[in-house]
């Protein structure tokens, strides 16, 4: 079950803060969590977006999806401009001329994040500057063609490590990046799904009233890279959830917390089996990639134990 909703309907902003008329394809999940998450930040709030397919979708001149501040930076520097946003507002707060309320979030894929961008992110969350970063994890560089990222899952087809007679596609397993966040030892790091709308919208508003760096990871399908349906988006965000490949959980002060933790993991199959990706796999590779989700989520399941023990 979910857990309970610190937002109900009627608590839930009306103005959207993204605004509808974007060029994001049919179906895309990551338009839908931008959504929920302008909902959840509210009004106050300065966005930091690395170039990627959100930027492109919804930023193309001379229109704009946009109703905050929001800044454009490269690839491999959205914390390091986040950083200085933080360090520019503190000084002008101190001059009276702005508001410590004022929040700064970051906002980028699964490459400007876990490939391009992290070390920029390293280096912000160790010197512990007071914004949110939020990773929209679509699995792949899909703006610029479905090329594969560090968080690409193991077997996945992209069209850098294609299907073939010398290739089973992506042939390394997804890079944790809420572990790598949770390593230095930061006051927050949430997994998400826009398929659990009010979890989402909960944690993001977690991440906002804290005080230092928040690290959320937000699973994003791509109807598009993941070979999908576009009226599936909300399932397969589901399927994921329910058969551990993405457990949704958070980490306040080091003490984990597993939101959504189902009687029974459903098969990785029930997942695997609606994304055109993965339509190559054998039973051998599906049974790999079976037992390594029990295992990982078999490690969380005993992090959130631990915690729970004290």
């Amino acid at each position: 079950m979910e857990t309970l909703a610190l937002y109900v309907p009627r608590l839930l902003e009306k103005k959207e803060n993204f605004a509808p008329g974007h060029r994001a394809c049919s179906g895309c999940g990551e338009a839908l969590a931008v959504r929920m998450v302008m909902k959840a930040l509210g009004k106050n709030v300065i966005v930091v977006m690395a170039t990627g397919c959100m930027e492109i979708i919804s930023t193309q001149l001379p229109y704009t999806s946009w109703e905050v501040p929001w800044i454009h930076t490269l690839f491999e520097n959205t914390a390091a401009v986040a950083s200085g946003v933080v360090a520019g507002r503190e000084a002008l707060t101190r001059k009276g001329k702005a508001s410590s309320r004022t929040k700064v979030v970051a906002m980028a894929g699964d490459g400007a994040t876990a490939d391009i961008g992290v070390q920029a992110l390293s280096g912000a969350l160790e010197r512990g500057h007071d914004f949110t970063y939020i990773c929209f994890d679509n699995e792949a560089y899909m703006n610029t063609g479905i090329q594969r990222s560090s968080a690409t899952p193991f077997g996945a087809a992209t069209t850098t490590q294609p299907v073939g007679k010398i290739s089973m596609g992506q042939n390394t397993w997804k890079k944790d990046m809420p572990a790598i966040a949770v390593a230095h030892n930061i006051p927050y790091v949430a997994t998400a799904s826009p398929s659990y709308p009010f979890d989402l919208m909960n944690k993001v508003k977690k991440a906002r009233d804290i005080e230092g760096p928040a690290y959320l990871h937000i699973l994003s399908v791509c109807p598009t890279g993941w070979r999908t349906p576009s009226d599936l988006s909300v399932r397969i965000g589901r399927l994921a959830v329910e058969t551990g490949v993405f457990p949704l959980y958070e980490v306040e002060n080091g003490k984990y917390t597993l939101n959504i933790d189902p009687p029974q993991l459903r098969s990785v199959e029930d997942y695997l089996k609606l994304q055109g990706r993965f339509k190559h796999l054998t039973p051998e590779m599906i049974k790999e990639i079976q037992e390594k989700v029990e295992a990982k989520y078999a490690e969380l399941v005993e992090k959130v134990l631990f915690y729970d023990g004290f």
